[in-house]
């Protein structure tokens, strides 16, 4: 059969006035995409640090600043990517910072103490966060108490255990830290999760490993959460949880797996900075779990869940990795990073807002 234009043409004003059929610009579209305020935000920050380096030979805008920022955002970005999309699922979960370092504890207690091979302790350590992240997701969904509350009981119940255990175990000492000469595996395990790559004579030290992970999950959260199904029903969950559970979204079941995203992204943070620095202290990440959601609400993700980006998550990381290193060279007191954060922070929701309001006019 012979498909013509003809076919594709429509007669009679309903079809023409069919509201789904409007055409939308590209400058809609643009202004449709929730990670487009924290973009603008990212080109604003870097230019105001670029205006006010105080080195003295400008190296914001050279090899030496982008890796001391981007070195800051990857640690923040790997847990803003999951956390966000957690967001976009409508939970939270303030267990991610206390988890970063509880793992890296982990990861140290198996080599050192039970003496693994170090490729042995990083599946234990994961399989650890799995619990902890399947555990979180299972008692919110079960109970449908708020994820605030619990991952909050969490929090603390982890901080307690990685204080009390760390004491306990290390002769009264709050760090841990590998003390022989050889750890099978060890050196492996270093050069995929801590070491450095591009080294040169501009930047003998290189950038981090880090980084390339940190742009693995941000690839890997973006094409899940616009690309597969799975994405769909996040935004479903967030959405409207009781509307999604009518059209056959298993709900229980994608808050439980982005719970799991959370911790199991925790876990390879803790893996990185173990990996790097063979030690941890027992309060390592405490608090940290504030800059991940302030990254994810910089990058477009809504409190109210339903609406986000996890390519703005990892916008909004650069823009604290930027925000805590443009500072220092700047040559500001570092007293003042904090207050930065949180003026980025309103005005982040101010503009996302304003995104959102766009985003749903033109949808009408």
């Amino acid at each position: 059969m012979t498909v013509t234009a003809a076919d594709f043409q429509t007669s009679g004003p309903a079809k023409a006035g069919d509201e789904r059929l409007t055409h939308v610009g590209r400058a809609t579209r643009l202004l449709m995409r929730p990670e487009l305020g924290a973009l603008l935000g990212a080109i604003a920050v870097f230019v105001l640090f670029m205006s006010t380096d105080a080195t003295s030979n400008h190296l914001w805008i050279h090899q030496t600043g982008l890796a001391a920022w981007t070195q800051q955002a990857s640690v923040f970005g790997i847990m803003a990517v999951p956390v966000g999309m957690l967001m976009v699922g409508g939970e939270f979960d303030l267990s991610t910072g206390v988890l970063t370092g509880v793992t890296a504890i982990v990861m140290w207690f198996f080599m050192d103490k039970l003496h693994w091979n170090a490729w042995l302790a990083i599946v234990g350590t994961f399989a650890f966060a799995a619990v902890v992240g399947l555990v979180n997701g299972y008692v919110v969904v079960k109970t449908k108490l708020p994820s605030f509350i619990v991952t909050l009981a969490t929090f603390f119940v982890l901080r307690g255990a990685s204080v009390g255990g760390v004491l306990k175990l290390n002769a009264g000492s709050t760090q841990v830290s590998l003390t022989g000469s050889h750890y099978a595996g060890l050196a492996t395990a270093k050069t995929i999760f801590g070491s450095s790559f591009l080294a040169s004579k501009a930047l003998p030290n290189g950038y981090q490993t880090a980084d390339l992970w940190f742009v693995a999950v941000t690839i890997v959260g973006a094409w899940v959460l616009n690309r597969t199904t799975f994405g769909n029903w996040i935004f479903a969950s967030g959405g409207d949880a009781n509307a999604a559970r009518n059209v056959g979204v298993p709900v229980a079941r994608t808050k439980m797996m982005l719970f799991l995203a959370t911790a199991m992204s925790a876990a390879l943070v803790g893996i990185i900075s173990f990996t790097q620095a063979s030690s941890a202290v027992s309060e390592q990440g405490v608090g940290y779990e504030f800059f991940y959601i302030i990254a994810a609400v910089v990058g477009g993700c809504f409190l109210t869940g339903g609406y986000g980006s996890a390519i703005g998550a990892a916008i909004g990381a650069c823009v604290i990795g930027m925000a805590f290193e443009g500072v220092i060279y700047a040559g500001w007191a570092s007293a003042w990073d904090f207050t930065f954060l949180g003026v980025i922070l309103f005005l982040a929701v101010g503009v996302n807002t304003l995104v959102y309001q766009r985003a749903m006019k033109a949808r009408r």
